[in-house]
């Protein structure tokens, strides 16, 4: 695993991608201690759910329903 300040994921993005791409773990670093705040994991180790993600606390109390017309990009979802 390698450590990266978030000053620096932001000046070597592309860098800090290619070492994910790699296969590389990446601790996010902030503050001066330098301590590890969160981490970057390359996508093919997050698990891979083989069901639809459950409400939790909320099962069986509320149900979600999309029309089949419902159409919004990913960055109008995200506001960006």
């Amino acid at each position: 695993m390698i450590t990266v300040s978030a000053d620096q994921i932001e000046a070597n993005s592309s860098q800090v991608l290619d070492e994910l791409r790699k296969g590389e773990r990446v601790g996010v670093t902030f503050g001066d201690q330098k301590a590890v705040q969160a981490y970057l994991v390359p996508g093919h180790l997050l698990p891979r759910d083989s069901e639809p993600r459950k409400l939790g606390a909320l099962k069986g109390k509320v149900t979600v329903t999309f029309a089949d017309d419902f159409s919004m990009t990913e960055e109008e979802f995200l506001g960006l």
